[in-house]
């Protein structure tokens, strides 16, 4: 009887799982395999808050195929080692796994593609259950890569959303003598200084937790979604991010959880359908611009003189810049480990263009501190706020954090929610206490400097002087 190994790594799930669904139809046996290795993700190995959600996705994950009869095997890296161990000890005919598309990952797994091949003499191959198209199969009309997302979306609408789910398994053949290996707890995923009650207390990782917040956005938010997708005080988002970079949950079943729900071709639908475009979108460009992670697509902000990072990043990064909304954001980002994207646009505008701190150092930190955080997606968010990167805001385009408050938060709920120390001001001064007259700032009980921090940063002379640093970089540019 021959037997396949399922290398499980961000396909968290038995849903609309390519690599599962090719062993169940080709071999006998299988074995469920994940192999800890962060080490092999050089430079952008998980952050703490992505670790503690993985220790919690792949626990759903053992559980679920404990029930189906094939118990998850986990071994640590590294990974040629441990899939070779595998291969001796159970005679595996092949190993089969579900696509990554980060750099340093492209290039380990095609070496162990080779290796497998030629070396072991044994079957290797790979699926795509990450996303809607492949990174290479969509090209502009002179065949190079999109570098503007609406021509971009247009194109995978054009060529039609997949929609055809290969179904859950009941029952999985497992093997009668699994080999041994490693317990969840034992991989050290969690923080060891427990910070994480905020996260427990927000999310439910694994394929089920995907699947109820998927049911629940189709039928409670997203008729609404075109309109109340901007109120970070509102439920209004899909929130599926995270599970969709762990896997527990795959875009094709998104997509036709909206077609089912007979929302696809509404203003709702087709704007909720074009942010999953935004996800292609962003692995389009890691794929073809894999330097872009450290270095900005458009060359010439190589120049541009970011300032040294000192105590301006530490207060943003706590959330006590003075300016309520980026205090909410990054608080809400600390104790939940999510932003509201409105509120993510606001506060790295507030880091790359007010302070001046290079957009790495934001890009950092939500890597650590994001469920969600995601390699592509992050690297698209920070060079699109920046204006360095493809279809880049242009540097110019500032956000003011008092406007972008007062319209998206025009009763400051979630400036209340997250900020506290400022509950009892008026809607009117809850974006910006430092205009508030000194009765009003006594009456609520705020002292600036003391209850709740004064400014960091002018708004309005820091813009300028970003403004006048851009026309510096340009003009030296041109001169060159």
């Amino acid at each position: 009887m021959s037997t396949a190994i399922v290398w499980f790594r961000r396909d968290l799930r038995l849903s609309d799982n390519p690599a599962l669904r090719d062993a169940l139809g080709s071999f006998d046996r299988v074995l469920p395999v994940y192999v800890h290795a962060p080490e092999e993700e050089g430079e952008w190995a998980p952050g703490g808050a992505q670790r503690w959600w993985l220790h919690h996705s792949l626990q759903a994950l053992a559980e679920d195929l404990a029930a189906c009869g094939a118990p998850l095997v986990i071994r640590g890296g590294p990974t040629r080692e441990a899939l070779g161990r595998l291969l001796d000890e159970t005679g595996a005919a092949a190993v089969l796994w579900n696509r990554l598309y980060e750099p340093a990952l492209i290039e380990r797994d095609r070496a162990l593609k080779h290796w497998l091949r030629e070396e072991r003499g044994v079957i290797a191959r790979s699926h795509n259950a990450a996303l809607l198209f492949e990174p290479w199969e969509v090209a502009t009309g002179q065949g190079e890569p999109y570098r503007v997302f609406t021509p971009f979306w247009r194109a995978l609408e054009r060529r039609g959303l997949p929609h055809r789910l290969q179904p859950r398994p009941r029952r999985l053949p497992g093997l009668a003598r699994p080999p041994r290996g490693e317990r969840v707890a034992e991989l050290g995923l969690l923080p060891r200084v427990r910070w994480d009650a905020g996260l427990e207390q927000t999310w439910q990782p694994g394929e089920a937790g995907a699947q109820n917040r998927l049911d629940w956005f189709v039928e409670e938010a997203l008729a609404a979604y075109d309109a109340g997708r901007d109120a970070p005080a509102e439920d209004g988002t899909s929130g599926l991010s995270p599970w969709l970079h762990c896997g527990e949950i795959g875009p094709r079943q998104v997509v036709v959880a909206v077609e089912n729900a007979g929302l696809a071709d509404t203003s709702d639908g087709r704007r909720f359908l074009a942010e999953l475009g935004w996800r292609e979108f962003a692995h389009h460009l890691l794929y073809h611009y894999p330097h872009t992670p450290g270095e900005p697509l458009d060359p010439k902000f190589a120049a541009f003189p970011w300032q040294r990072p000192g105590a301006e990043l530490t207060a943003w990064q706590a959330g006590r810049t003075g300016i309520p909304l980026v205090d909410a954001g990054m608080r809400q980002l600390w104790h939940s480990g999510w932003m509201h994207n409105r509120v993510r646009m606001v506060v790295a505008s507030l880091l790359t263009k007010n302070l001046r701190i290079h957009w790495r150092e934001g890009a950092r930190w939500f890597w650590d501190t994001l469920v969600d955080a995601d390699l592509a997606s992050n690297t698209l968010g920070w060079q699109w706020t920046a204006g360095c990167g493809a279809d880049a805001a242009p540097f110019f385009r500032i956000f003011n954090p008092v406007r972008q408050g007062e319209r998206f938060d025009p009763d400051g709920a979630y400036v209340r929610q997250w900020v506290p120390e400022l509950a009892g001001l008026p809607d009117r001064h809850i974006h910006a206490p430092w205009q508030a007259p000194a009765e009003v700032l006594a009456a609520a009980g705020v002292r600036l400097g003391h209850d709740y921090p004064e400014p960091i940063v002018d708004l309005k002379g820091s813009r300028q002087r970003a403004l006048d640093a851009f026309e510096r970089m340009r003009r030296d540019a041109r001169q060159a």
